[in-house]
C-alpha cells in the first residue's frame, strides 16, 4: 500500500510520505549544515510527517480530495505527534544519554509543532504542553507506524546511528559556552532547527505541487564578484566627477576604502559610525560584498528601522549592481499567521495551502527588511516568520540606524545577534552615526576589540559637521499658533523648512493651520498612515522643489530622520531623543550645499507623550543634556551631537529604562528573557511546580517558547497590516480573488507590500463600523474600500475620501 504525503491539485499525482520525508531530511540537512547540525535538522526533517503512515491519514486524504464539498471533520487525524513521540519513547523515557534526551525535546518540539509555533515545556499552568503530546497522548496503530517507517524510509539500525550523530552535534554545540548558558543555547538551537524544518517541509511540498525537481541554483561565489566589481566600477567614476576634490569627498572616499580593507577581517560584531551624509550606504555594502567574496557568505541583509527607507535604499543598491531579480525588499507580513494550526489541511491544496507554501523565506542574495520583522524572525508567533531565521546565517547583515532598536528588545536584539556571530558565523555591522550602548547593558552585545571600522572618528565627524544647534526647548514651550509664526517668518530667509514632530495628531493639526494661513508656499505633510509607494511619491515632488530650490514646507513625524536622502536649509525638530535630534539634523544642509545652517530644537506643548514613554524618557534626558551645555559650554565635549554626549545620553537612557530592557510581560509578572532562557534555579514556573508537586518535571528544558511568543510584540499594540487601493494597489486588490498559481501568489504579495500600512485594532474596528474594510482570501488578508484612503493623509477611518491631493 501506498501512503500519501501530498496530492498534487493540478493532475492528482500522489507524493508518498517516504519520497516527502527523505527529500524534507535532505534539504533540512544542507540548512543545518551551516551550524554543525546537520542531522539534528535532518531528524526533524525525516520525521516530521511520521503519523502520515496510518490507514486513518490515507483515507482522510483521499477523502479530502474526492470530496471537497463534505471534507472529513478537523481534528480527525493527528500526523504531527508521532515523531515527536518516538523520539520520546526512544530516547527519553528511559534515558541512557543526557544529550539524546535534550535530543528528543529539541528536535521533538520542532515536529511537534510544525503546524503551528513551538510548544512550552513548562508553561504558566505549571504543565507541560510537550509531555502531553509525546508521553500521554495515545495514538491508534502507533507500533505499525513506526514499522513501516524503518521498513520504508530508514532501517533500525541506521536510525540509531543517524540519532548518536545528531547528539554528538549537540553535545559540541552546547561545549562551546560555559554550562550557565545552557538554556539560551538550547532555545537558539530549538528555533532554528524549528526553522530548518518549517522551510524544508515547505519548500519540498510547493516544489512537488508546482511539478519542479528543485530550486533554479544561484552561484553566490559569481554573483558576489560580479557585483563587487559593479561597485569597485561606481566607486571609481567618482574620481571623474567635477567636486571629486571636495574636502567632503575626499573623506567619503578614505572612509569607504577603510571598510574595504576592514572586511578582511574575520566575521564579528562591528561598528560603522559614518556621520550622516558621509556616504554609509555604499561604504557598507562595499564592505558587505568584500567580506562575502573573501569568507563565502551566502546573503547580505540590510535592516532598516522603518518601512520608509527600505525603498531609497534597495533603489540605490539597484542602480549599483543593475539585478532586480536578487534583491528582495520585505516590508511587513501581508498575511498573518500568528493563530494558525492547519494540521487538517495539509497535503490537500487550498487557499491557506497556497498562502503558506509561497515563497517568504528569505532566500535571496540580497535582502532589504525592517527591524520588526528580524525581531519576529526569533520572537514572534506564527511559522512565515520563524521560517526564514535558518537563512540568517552564513550571511553579512547591516543594521541601518541600529540606536532605533525598541527599548523593550534591546537583550533580545543582543541575544539574537551574539548567537548569529557565534553559531551562526554571519557578519555584523551596526551603521549609525549615533551608536548607542549596547555592550552598556546587562545582557551584552557581544562587539568585537577594536569595533569601529572609522579611524580618527572625532575628527571626521568635525569635518562633517554642517549645522549649529540653536536651543529653543530649556527656556520656552511652543504650540502650534507659535510654531506656524516662526515657520512663517523664517520661511522669508530661507528657501526651505523641515519640521518634525513627535505624534501624528500635532503634525497633522500643525498641517491644516499652515493651509488655513495661506501663505503661498507649497506645504507637504508624511505619516505613516500613508503606503510606501504613497510616502515615496511625495518624497519624490519635495526632492524635485529642493532640486529646483522652490520654496518648500514639510511636515513630518520621525519617519523621515532615519536615512531619507533629502536636504533641507532649516530644520526645525521636537525635542526629543539626542539620536533623533542628530538624525533629524541630518535632513539639514546634508551635502554641505551652504555653509553652516540652523537646526531648531523646540519643547512643544501639545504634544500628549503619554503612551510614548520612550520617547518622554529621551525628551527629558536630552533637556537635562542641554541644561547643562547652556551652564557650562565646554560639558559634554562641548556640543549635543558629540560622542562623549551622545554616549551619557545612551547610558542614561539605557538605566532609566533598565526594567523594560528584558522585555516585561506584566500579565505573567515576567521577562521574555526568563520564559526563554532562565536557568531552571531561575525558572519561576519549573520552582513552582517543584514546591507543588514536591518534585522535578521530568524534563530537560523547562522554558515557555510559546507563552513568550504569544506575548512578544515589537511595538507594543499588535497591528494588522492592509493593502490600501492607492495607484497599484487597486489592482493588487482586484487580482486578490484570482486563481493563481503559487508563483502568481509570491509576486503579488511581495508587490503587495508597497500598499500596505499597518493598523492597530480600535482602527480595524473603526473602520469595520465604516464599512471601510474588506477581506480576502479566506480572511487572511485585509484591504481598504475606495473611501477609506486619500491622497492628502492617506488612512480615512470614516471611510468618506474623494481622493484629493496631498500637496497644499
Amino acid at each position: 500500500m501506498n501512503f500519501i504525503a501530498h496530492i498534487r491539485e493540478s493532475d492528482k499525482t500522489i507524493q508518498t510520505v517516504e519520497e516527502h520525508l527523505l527529500a524534507a531530511k535532505e534539504l533540512a540537512e544542507t540548512y543545518g549544515d551551516k551550524l554543525g547540525v546537520k542531522h539534528l535538522t535532518g531528524l526533524a526533517g525525516m520525521l516530521h510527517d511520521l503519523g502520515k503512515y496510518s490507514k486513518e491519514f490515507r483515507e482522510y486524504i483521499l477523502q479530502a480530495v474526492n470530496n471537497p464539498e463534505a471534507p472529513p471533520k478537523r481534528g480527525s487525524v493527528d500526523h504531527s505527534t508521532a515523531g515527536g513521540k518516538l523520539l520520546y519513547e526512544l530516547f527519553h523515557k528511559k534515558i541512557t544519554s543526557r544529550y539524546k534526551g535534550i535530543v528528543a525535546e529539541v528536535v521533538g518540539n520542532a515536529i511537534l509543532s510544525h503546524h503551528s509555533y513551538l510548544l512550552d515545556f513548562l508553561n504558566p499552568e505549571l504543565e507541560s504542553n510537550y509531555l502531553s503530546r509525546v508521553r500521554d497522548k495515545d495514538l491508534k496503530n502507533f507500533e505499525i507506524t513506526k514499522r513501516i517507517f524503518f521498513e520504508k524510509v530508514m532501517s533500525e539500525e541506521y536510525f540509531h546511528d543517524y540519532v548518536d550523530r545528531a547528539a554528538s552535534e549537540l553535545e559540541t554545540f552546547l561545549a562551546r559556552e560555559s554550562s550557565e548558558n545552557n538554556e539560551k543555547q538550547l532555545m537558539f538551537l530549538t528555533k532554528f532547527v524549528f526553522s530548518s524544518l518549517i522551510d524544508a517541509d515547505r519548500t519540498n511540498t510547493r516544489l512537488f505541487e508546482e511539478n519542479k525537481t528543485g530550486e533554479e541554483a544561484v552561484d553566490h561565489e559569481e554573483l558576489v564578484s560580479a557585483y563587487y566589481e559593479k561597485i569597485i566600477n561606481k566607486i571609481n567614476s567618482f574620481k571623474n566627477h567635477p567636486n571629486a576634490d571636495h574636502p567632503i569627498n575626499i573623506l567619503r572616499s578614505e572612509m569607504s576604502d577603510q571598510c574595504d580593507e576592514f572586511a578582511k577581517k574575520p566575521s564579528g560584531i562591528y561598528t560603522l559610525s559614518i556621520p550622516t551624509g558621509g556616504g554609509k550606504t555604499l561604504a557598507s555594502l562595499r564592505y558587505a560584498l568584500k567580506h562575502a567574496k573573501l569568507f563565502n557568505k551566502k546573503r547580505i541583509f540590510y535592516v532598516v528601522p522603518y518601512t520608509t527607507i527600505i525603498e531609497q535604499n534597495a533603489e540605490e543598491v539597484r542602480n549599483i549592481l543593475k539585478d532586480d531579480g536578487n534583491i528582495l525588499e520585505h516590508h511587513s507580513n501581508v498575511i498573518g499567521d500568528e493563530n494558525d494550526n492547519d494540521e487538517m489541511q495539509d497535503g490537500v491544496m487550498s487557499v491557506q495551502q497556497k498562502l503558506k507554501l509561497a515563497k517568504d523565506n528569505w532566500d535571496s542574495p540580497i535582502i532589504f527588511t525592517t527591524m520588526v520583522q528580524f525581531l519576529n524572525v526569533f520572537y514572534a508567533k506564527g511559522s512565515r516568520n520563524i521560517r526564514r531565521l535558518h537563512n540568517l546565517a552564513e550571511s553579512v547583515i547591516i543594521f541601518d540606524e541600529v540606536q532605533k532598536v525598541p527599548i523593550s528588545c534591546v537583550s533580545l536584539f543582543n541575544q539574537a545577534l551574539n548567537f548569529l556571530k557565534t553559531y551562526g558565523q554571519s557578519s555584523i555591522v551596526l551603521c549609525t552615526a549615533t551608536q548607542p550602548a549596547l555592550d552598556f547593558v546587562e545582557n551584552k552585545l557581544e562587539i568585537n576589540p577594536d569595533a569601529e571600522i572609522i579611524g580618527n572618528l572625532d575628527q571626521v565627524i568635525e569635518a562633517f559637521k554642517r549645522v549649529e544647534i540653536i536651543d529653543m526647548a530649556t527656556n520656552q514651550t511652543f504650540n502650534n499658533e507659535k510654531l506656524a509664526d516662526f515657520i512663517e517668518d523664517k520661511i522669508e530667509d530661507v528657501q526651505s523648512i523641515l519640521v518634525i514632530l513627535n505624534t501624528k495628531t500635532v503634525v497633522k493639526n500643525l498641517y491644516n493651520l499652515l493651509k488655513e494661513r495661506n501663505f503661498n508656499v507649497p506645504v507637504y505633510h508624511l505619516s505613516t498612515s500613508m503606503c510606501a509607494a504613497h510616502r515615496n511619491n511625495i518624497l519624490n515632488e519635495i526632492r524635485q522643489h529642493l532640486l529646483t530650490k522652490n520654496k518648500i514646507i514639510c511636515i513630518s513625524t520621525q519617519l523621515i530622520e532615519a536615512g531619507v536622502d533629502v536636504s533641507f536649509e532649516c530644520v526645525i525638530r521636537s525635542l526629543a531623543g539626542l539620536d533623533s535630534i542628530a538624525q533629524a539634523a541630518g535632513r539639514c544642509n546634508r551635502h554641505g550645499e551652504k555653509d553652516i545652517q540652523n537646526v531648531y530644537v523646540i519643547d512643544h506643548e501639545e504634544e500628549n507623550l503619554k503612551y510614548l514613554k520612550e520617547i518622554k524618557g529621551g525628551k527629558q534626558i536630552s533637556k537635562r543634556i542641554l541644561v547643562d551645555i547652556k551652564q557650562d559650554a565646554s560639558s559634554h565635549g562641548g556640543h549635543i551631537l558629540s560622542k562623549q554626549a551622545m554616549e551619557r545620553y545612551f547610558k542614561e537612557f539605557y538605566t532609566k529604562f533598565s526594567s523594560d530592557l528584558n522585555y516585561f510581560i506584566p500579565g505573567l509578572n515576567k521577562t521574555m528573557t526568563e520564559l526563554l532562557a532562565a536557568k531552571k534555579s531561575k525558572n519561576g514556573f519549573y520552582c513552582a511546580y517543584k514546591a507543588r508537586n514536591d518534585e522535578v518535571p521530568p524534563l530537560f528544558i523547562a522554558n515557555s517558547y510559546k507563552t513568550a511568543a504569544e506575548n512578544f510584540h515589537v511595538i507594543e499594540d499588535l497591528t494588522t497590516s492592509v493593502i490600501v487601493p492607492y495607484e497599484d494597489g487597486k489592482e493588487i486588490i482586484t487580482k486578490l480573488n484570482s486563481d493563481g498559481s503559487i508563483d502568481d501568489l509570491t509576486r503579488l504579495l511581495r508587490k503587495a507590500q508597497q500598499y500596505t500600512i499597518n493598523l492597530f485594532k480600535y482602527e480595524l474596528d473603526q473602520l469595520s463600523k465604516n464599512d471601510g474594510l474588506v477581506s480576502y482570501l479566506d480572511g487572511k488578508i485585509f484591504a481598504l474600500k475606495e473611501g477609506a484612503y486619500d491622497n492628502e493623509f492617506g488612512l480615512n477611518l470614516d471611510n468618506d475620501s474623494q481622493f484629493t491631493l496631498s500637496i497644499y
